[in-house]
This record gives structure tokens, sequence and C-alpha cells, in this order.
């Protein structure tokens, strides 16, 4: 199995970081949160990456290729605009004809791996999504029975299930992107979620997203003290 991550956004909120290099390739430890993300992949043994880049793509490819990890790693240029479900259509020939996981390139997740690849066969559904209950809102998932009955992005609600990331998806999900200027998290999500083929693997442990510094000096903070709960391996 393979994991598709993105890596191509700006990150304009992390300005401070993000104006000499990619947001996935801003440090935590001393390590790029791309390497911290792969690391949890490869504990429960997917080894095979493809990151969709975008900004700064070279900085990515760069890395990649001194990389001192048992990993075989794909960086495709998919576009400085691209879109999220553009960018990951574009990968669609390295993903072939298999299930494979996606995710974001800037979010921490102890998320075990292996139960939502499980969960996600269970379900028989073309996705499944990892819900989480984190401090600030994104994407608002109403669940009944471990399907999504409703999605919506960022909404001003408090209190509810969120688009953790840390997807599962099935290669027909690829039919659901018409263009470049889609937006996974817009009429791709929207559509499975009526089709009913969106599951959510409800994930209560620990989630963090690096939107901005005081979240990349939290996750800094957290990995000097040894509270890095995303540290599985």
């Amino acid at each position: 199995m393979k994991a598709v991550i993105l890596a191509g956004g700006y990150g304009t909120r992390l300005s401070e970081e993000t104006h000499l290099k990619p947001k996935p390739m801003v440090e935590i430890g001393g390590k790029p949160i791309l390497w911290h993300i792969m690391k949890i992949y490869s504990h429960y043994g997917i080894n095979e990456f493809v990151i969709c880049c975008g900004y700064k793509a070279e900085l990515i490819q760069e890395y990649v290729q001194k990389l001192d990890e048992p990993w075989t790693i794909t960086p495709v240029d998919t576009g400085i605009n691209t879109m999220t479900g553009g960018r990951l259509k574009l990968v669609k020939k390295y993903v072939e004809n298999e299930t494979f996981c996606f995710t974001y390139g800037d979010t921490l997740n102890n998320v075990k791996i292996d139960e939502l690849v499980n969960f996600h066969f269970d379900k028989k559904v073309l996705a499944t999504v990892t819900a989480c209950k984190p401090p600030e809102k994104y994407g608002l998932l109403k669940i009944e029975n471990e399907k999504v009955i409703d999605f919506q992005e960022k909404p001003h609600i408090e209190g509810e299930w969120v688009n953790g990331g840390f997807f599962v998806l099935n290669p027909q999900v690829f039919d659901y992107i018409k263009s470049d200027s889609t937006v996974w998290e817009k009429e791709p999500m929207e559509k499975l979620t009526k089709d009913g083929h969106l599951s959510a693997y409800k994930h209560r442990g620990f989630y963090q997203p690096m939107d901005t510094i005081s979240d990349k000096n939290y996750l800094e903070k957290l990995w000097q003290n040894n509270q890095a709960s995303w540290k599985v391996w």
C-alpha cells in the first residue's frame, strides 16, 4: 500500500518559515514535518510514498533524494496553483489500481494506521476519513452509524467531529475529481458523502495541524519535552 501526501501549498499562515521553504519542510525536532508523517506510516509497514509537490517543489525533491530511510519516495511536481483534488488526480498513475492512504503534509496524528485501513475495508466504501475533535475547527463531519451523512468545509460550529486528514481511498475516487481546480474537501467529499461512500474513523487521540508559528512552536515543545505522542516509531 502507498501513501500519498499533499505538499504543494504556500503555507501563507506560517510565512515566518515558508518564505524560505515549503510548509512540509518546516522542522520539528530538527526534522521536516514531512519526515515525521512518513515515519508514522512506515511504523505500520507503509514505505512507499507519493508526494504531491508545488510551492518550492525542488527543495522537497532534493531532500528526499538524500534521505537515508528504507523508503521508496516519488516526488511529483503537481504545479504551483493546483488545488488539493487536482493534485491528487495528477498522481493517479503512480497509485495505479490500488487502495491507498492519503493525507496532508502539515498534520501530525497518532491514529493507528493499521486499524484505520482495516476499518476502511470493513465498511466497503470508496473513502474513509479520520474524524477528530481538535481545538480548532476545520471541515465539519456529521456522522451516523460510522458513515458521513454531511460534510461542510470550515463551518463556524463548535464541538463537532472534523476532517483530520489521514484518509484511506479506493482508486475509484479519482472519478470524483474533475480538474486541477477541484478542491478535494469540497465537491469530491460532498459527492462521496451524498453517495454513501465516505465513512468516518473516529480518532480521539492526538491530532495537531501545523498552520501557524504558534502551532509549530507547540509541536516543537512537545518534541523537546518527550511528549510527542505522534512518535510511534
